[in-house]
């Protein structure tokens, strides 16, 4: 069973260890939002407080043994350096689709990888199996009192940094995090809110409050792969239930437009799972006016490859790349003329295709596909409207 006092405790074990992470005020998503910036944590998560809390407990039979654990990626880095730091073998069962770059930082930490095909509940079933069957203890990655009480410490360094908090915000994978934070939170200061965030496609904890009891989705899909899961802990659902105020949801596009606004706002580099707060506070999914409100940018480790796409996502989201399709005249000039409409509205072309062949479209017309730089929505609309005046209707 948690306790505050494990929570205590697990701040003096990692004092030397994890770093005391930096709590910075975000003007732009609001007057009184800060960050609690767990991406810059070592190996760039907040996992590595409870990975750490749990390794240190281990008995010396139980660390002679070796430790085993499932992970998309923070998971499993925090326990492959918890376990180097104190000598300790590390075995992580991880999704075949992880991160290339998760996976290679968690095998430079000194950890055996073993890929599992599908998501990370087909990996937690391996490292049980594999648990059982070589003797390994199984780290869990959110259903561990000890892993909990580890993340719990990042809600005592909040309230130290900023006393006067009324809400914290944090995403939520299988609820280690959440109810870690929500514990000592409310343990210390009852009145602050806590609200935790899911992304859409992987709103298991959501679905399970409203349900009463933990619930298993068939699929999750998001680009938040850290906390793409399918089922919640028993324990995280318990803590939720009881300190949690509200559960909210994101799309993907409000999780990749908060990935590009703290890239260009604040500097900072999140995943997916760490933009998820911030999300929910630009998107209006929880109300910030008049509150000293606290979002947990729970990690960093997103995949270039990811990175390049989800910066596509976010600029299209936000109105500044678009693309537009529409027709012209098959005759001398005509796509000129159209141009010419596009540069005097200041839009900026990246890639322009004029297909004479389309199927759909008259003999004496050619389909025009345009991918445009432009300065917001509003810039589209006006676009789109000028374009409709002069006669070129367009779709996306």
């Amino acid at each position: 069973m948690l306790t505050f006092e494990m929570i205590l405790e697990a701040r003096e074990a990692l004092a030397g260890v994890a770093r005391v992470t930096p709590l910075h005020p975000v003007p732009k998503f609001g007057k009184d939002v800060y960050i609690k910036a767990e991406n810059l944590q070592l190996t760039g998560a907040f996992k590595l407080r409870g990975a750490y809390n749990k390794i240190r407990s281990l008995s010396p039979e139980e660390a002679a043994r070796g430790v085993i654990a499932c992970s998309a990626g923070n998971h499993a880095q925090g326990i492959a350096l918890s376990a180097a730091k104190l000598g300790i073998r590390s075995v992580i069962c991880m999704p075949a689709g992880a991160p290339i770059s998760k996976v290679e930082a968690t095998k430079g930490y000194g950890a055996e990888v073993v890929l599992v095909p599908g998501v990370y509940d087909d990996a937690a079933r391996e490292a049980e199996r594999l648990c059982h069957a070589e003797g390994y203890t199984f780290a869990h990655p959110f259903n561990d009192p000890l892993v909990i009480a580890g993340q719990g410490t990042i809600g005592l360094e909040i309230l130290e940094q900023l006393p006067e908090v009324e809400q914290v915000v944090v995403p939520i994978g299988g609820g280690g995090l959440i109810g870690g934070i929500a514990l000592a939170v409310k343990e210390k200061k009852p009145s602050c809110r806590v609200i935790g965030v899911q992304a859409e496609g992987a709103a298991s904890m959501y679905r399970s409050l409203q349900m009463g009891r933990p619930k298993t989705l068939t699929s999750v899909r998001t680009i938040a792969d850290g906390i793409a899961v399918k089922r919640p802990g028993d324990r995280t659902f318990a803590l939720c239930r009881e300190f949690v105020d509200e559960v909210v949801t994101v799309s993907e596009d409000e999780i990749a437009s908060a990935i590009l606004a703290l890239m260009e706002e604040q500097k900072t580099v999140a995943e997916g799972a760490g933009a998820a707060s911030v999300a929910a506070c630009m998107f209006g999914r929880t109300p910030v006016d008049g509150r000293k409100t606290v979002c947990v940018v729970s990690g960093g480790n997103v995949d270039v490859t990811t990175l390049s796409r989800v910066i596509t996502k976010g600029l299209s989201k936000a109105g500044r790349l678009v693309e537009l399709t529409t027709k012209v005249t098959d005759k001398p000039g005509s796509l000129w003329h159209m141009l010419q409409v596009v540069a005097d509205s200041g839009a900026n072309i990246i890639s322009i295709n004029h297909n004479r062949e389309d199927k759909e479209t008259e003999v004496s017309a050619c389909v025009v596909t345009m991918v445009l730089e432009t300065r917001d929505q509003n810039h589209v609309d006006s676009l789109r409207r000028e374009l409709s005046a002069r006669g070129y209707l367009t779709r996306n």
